[in-house]
């Protein structure tokens, strides 16, 4: 595929942590393509039908390494043998209904983890750019309808979102008392919304649900018919990311800080419109709006400030709501009858030439 980062990434030593889930394949598949030397550390080899499994890219990739995020040992060993130079950490329990469930474990994987990979940052004589995945739900949102900027206070009610919060705590305190001294290295946490796209199967996101009703011959369940999501294409905070660590290489002392990703605000929609326009481009499939009878919290409403990202390295997404909902009910239209990593890498060219179209005419 043509690079639109000119190249920079070809031959960089790269370690992706979580490099097997939904967003950790997809950067992984892109990065790979752009001639990266791969490092993926994850705790398990991903869902039989995302991307990670079906493309077969662990065999493709410099390095694929089965461990646990929680103990720094293991961790702390790839970083002594591999050296890599750019360090992309998404490993999470990234679900707030499995958060209740498991509110210990997802402590313990979001926050210990993040500070086991920031502590081997530090340590690193090689890495010099770090990003910290974060999320959207880091923020204490108790505001209808208010936009969140990167500088408002920190939160969460479920155990996901106040652990996320933690990180972005963690992370702070670790850049001002290391790394903001150090100009050799650069540290960042992003907050994206809500992505999706091909190859996710994650239990309690709307997309999958979808899927899998409509491939059960199932009504799609909408418990939170109104409820309001900042939903991109993957590769639209996947792309910001990667700008940003082309940015924090050129210029260490200039980016250490937290960074929105999310849509343009006119483009946000409800769960409901989102599963009506996604049946329209699948092509098939009902759903039906019941009463949320679960105790677990979740907010009603959460929109993104994204003015920081774009006034800094011009980040802006490039798909409307439509576009990213077709590329995505594409993905899973053909991934039985097609080579999935062919649909993955078309998809990235196709991308790429709308981002490059999208530059042209900027």
């Amino acid at each position: 595929m043509e690079d639109i980062f000119q190249k920079f990434f070809c031959g960089k030593k790269i370690l992706i942590t979580g490099h097997t889930g939904f967003k950790g394949s997809w950067l992984t598949i892109w990065l790979n393509a752009l001639g990266a030397k791969i490092i993926g550390f994850s705790i398990d080899s991903g869902d039989k039908k995302g991307n990670f499994r079906l493309t077969n890219i662990g065999d493709k990739i410099y390095s694929d390494i089965r461990g646990n995020i929680q103990n720094f040992i293991e961790i702390e060993k790839v970083f002594k043998k591999y050296q890599p130079e750019i360090v992309f950490h998404l490993a999470a329990l990234p679900l707030v209904v499995e958060s209740y469930k498991y509110p210990l474990e997802t402590w313990k994987t979001n926050v210990i983890g993040t500070l086991n990979v920031l502590e081997c940052i530090r340590k690193s004589p090689s890495v010099k750019v770090g990003i910290i995945v974060s999320s959207d739900k880091c923020y204490e949102n108790t505001k209808e309808g208010y936009v969140y900027k990167e500088t408002d206070r920190l939160g969460g009610y479920d155990p996901y979102s106040s652990s996320k919060a933690a990180v972005e705590i963690a992370l702070s305190s670790w850049r001002n008392s290391f790394f903001k001294q150090n100009n050799l290295k650069s540290i960042s946490s992003v907050r994206a919304g809500n992505v999706i796209g091909g190859g996710d199967w994650a239990k309690h996101r709307i997309i999958p649900d979808c899927v899998r009703n409509i491939e059960s011959n199932k009504d799609i369940i909408i418990r939170s018919p109104l409820s309001i999501r900042p939903w991109q294409f993957v590769l639209e905070p996947l792309r910001g990311y990667m700008q940003l660590v082309k940015k924090m290489w050129e210029n260490p002392a200039n980016y250490n800080s937290a960074w929105n990703f999310g849509p343009r605000t006119q483009e946000i929609i409800t769960v409901k419109e989102l599963v009506e326009k996604f049946i329209r481009y699948y092509g098939g499939g009902t759903y039906q709006e019941i009463i949320n009878t679960n105790n677990f919290v979740e907010s009603k409403s959460l929109i993104l400030d994204c003015t920081k990202i774009e006034n800094s390295i011009g980040w802006l997404p490039i798909l409307n709501i439509e576009e990213a909902i077709k590329f995505t009910a594409k993905w899973y239209l053909s991934y039985k009858e097609t080579n999935t990593l062919d649909l993955c890498l078309t998809q990235l060219n196709e991308y790429s030439d709308l981002y490059k179209k999208y530059e042209s005419n900027s």
